[in-house]
This record gives structure tokens, C-alpha cells and sequence, in this order.
């Protein structure tokens, strides 16, 4: 009796164990199916007909999220602006990730590349951030275009700090110095003994990039300065809806900004747990 005793509690003990790190991938699993389901719905829903006489209804089961003033359904509507703005936040995560990796990779060259690389940073860290996007999305011409490259060449600070912070401890190294005394370049010794260290920053970097990325899409688009009216975009269902909330359709504004919260905080839960899974002291939890 005592030995099953302990039997079981060895095998309650090993399955609450293994349910940490389950729950985790469970979470980041079902996250990215969320994500990834709004956004190729979000792709195949082109053209949303337009039907004058259902306009402005109250969410029901037949629409959701209710009808906008031109009939069309704001389910489908929001579904297709939050794929667009998934859209735009990918490709500006990548640019600006190639950005960061390249600065932080640069500044373990010697000092004077280390301080430019600080420099850079201080100098886009001071500019306001809303204002740098919007100069940048009108100097490449605004629209979808404008708008990457506003806000991928502006949000490249915050992981660019922290891999220079970690590239100046890596620098330290006794194998850097080994590597250096036998003759190895710089960008051999950046490629081969400091980019493998930093892998894990940079994903956990670029995954909680998304959310300030699609937020300020939405935001300099809500303004006038992103995207276009006619596209399907968040920024621009908030900005028009506006002009109706005194009216009582309160459902037009309500539904687009809680499912674009809850895209963010989406990005947010995923990177946070995949920080756990690449941290070595709660990995093993």
C-alpha cells in the first residue's frame, strides 16, 4: 500500500511537472492559431457587399458585430483589418529586426563602432515616436508601403539596445579574445561566436514587436497618416466610426478596438511564454 502510495504520487508529482512546460506550448500553440486564422480570413475577404437597407443594425446573429452605415457587416470588416494590420506588422518586424541584428552585430567590432551604434539609438530614441512614423511613412509615400517602412525603420530601438547590451558582455569572453589572437575577423567572429548567443533575444525581440507595431499602424492611421480610407484597416474603421458614436452606434468603434486588443495581447502572451521556454533557469520548469 505504502510503495503504490508512492508510486502515484511519483506520477502526480512527473505529470504536474510536465503540464508547466505543456501549458506553456498549449498557450503559444493555440495563440498562433488564433493569429494565424484571422489572418488568412482576413486575406480571402475582399470585397464586403454593401446593403443601404440593413444599415446601421445592432449586433445580432446574423451580424455579429452589427452593420456600418453602408450596410456592409463590421465582422468581416474588422476580420480583414486586423489580417492587413497582422500583415503590416510582420513585414515591419522583420525590417526592423534586420536593422537591430546588423547594429548590434556592428557594434562588436571595436569602441568607435560601439559608440556610433549607442549614438544612432540615442538619436531615434529621442525623436517622438509617432511623429518619426509619420514623417517616415510620408517620405516613402504613405499608403501600405509608406506605412512598413514608418514604422520598420523606427521600431528597431529597443531590441537594438538590448543586443548591444548583450554583445559588449559576450565581447568579454575568453574565446573572443582567443578568436581575435588567432587571426579571425570581426564579422567571422560576429557570425560565428556572437549571432548563435543572441538567437534566443531576438526571437523573443521580434514576437513582442508585433503588438507596438500593429498599435501604431492603427494609431498614425486612426490620425490620417497611415493607410488609406478605402483600405480595411482598424486605424481606419475607428477614424470613421467617429463621426457616428454621438449617434448611439456604439458597436461600430467598440468590436474593432477589442479585437484589436485582444491581437495584442495575443503577441504579448506568446512572447512572454516563449521567453520562458528560451530563459535555461524556467525552461526546465
Amino acid at each position: 500500500m505504502i510503495r503504490k502510495r508512492k508510486a502515484d504520487d511519483k506520477r502526480q508529482w512527473f505529470l504536474y511537472s510536465a503540464n508547466l512546460r505543456t501549458k506553456t506550448l498549449v498557450i503559444i500553440a493555440i495563440s498562433i492559431l488564433v493569429i494565424v486564422s484571422i489572418f488568412v480570413s482576413g486575406y480571402f475577404i475582399r470585397d464586403i457587399p454593401s446593403n443601404f437597407a440593413s444599415a446601421n443594425q445592432m449586433p445580432s446573429l446574423e451580424h455579429l458585430f452589427g452593420t456600418d452605415w453602408m450596410g456592409r457587416d463590421m465582422f468581416q470588416r474588422t476580420i480583414a483589418g486586423l489580417g492587413l494590420s497582422i500583415m503590416v506588422g510582420f513585414i515591419a518586424s522583420a525590417v526592423s529586426t534586420c536593422i537591430s541584428v546588423i547594429l548590434g552585430l556592428f557594434s562588436s567590432f571595436n569602441r568607435v563602432a560601439d559608440e556610433f551604434v549607442a549614438g544612432i539609438i540615442d538619436l531615434f530614441g529621442s525623436i517622438p515616436h509617432i511623429l518619426l512614423i509619420i514623417l517616415v511613412s510620408i517620405m516613402f509615400g504613405g499608403g501600405v508601403y509608406g506605412v512598413i517602412m514608418g514604422v520598420g525603420l523606427t521600431h528597431w530601438t529597443p531590441l537594438a539596445r538590448v543586443l548591444r547590451s548583450e554583445v559588449k558582455e559576450i565581447r568579454t569572453k575568453e574565446y573572443i579574445h582567443l578568436a581575435e589572437n588567432l587571426g579571425k575577423s570581426k564579422v567571422w567572429i560576429a557570425l560565428k561566436h556572437i549571432l548563435p548567443l543572441v538567437v534566443s533575444q531576438i526571437i523573443v525581440g521580434v514576437i513582442l514587436m508585433f503588438p507596438h507595431a500593429i498599435m501604431h499602424e492603427a494609431a498614425i492611421t486612426f490620425l490620417g497618416f497611415g493607410l488609406p480610407p478605402h483600405e480595411p484597416a482598424i486605424g481606419v474603421i475607428l477614424s470613421e466610426s467617429m463621426h457616428y458614436l454621438s449617434s448611439g452606434y456604439w458597436w461600430l468603434a467598440f468590436y474593432p478596438g477589442v479585437s484589436l486588443l485582444l491581437v495584442v495581447l495575443l503577441f504579448d502572451l506568446i512572447g512572454e511564454n516563449v521567453e520562458k521556454l528560451l530563459n535555461p533557469e524556467t525552461a526546465q520548469e
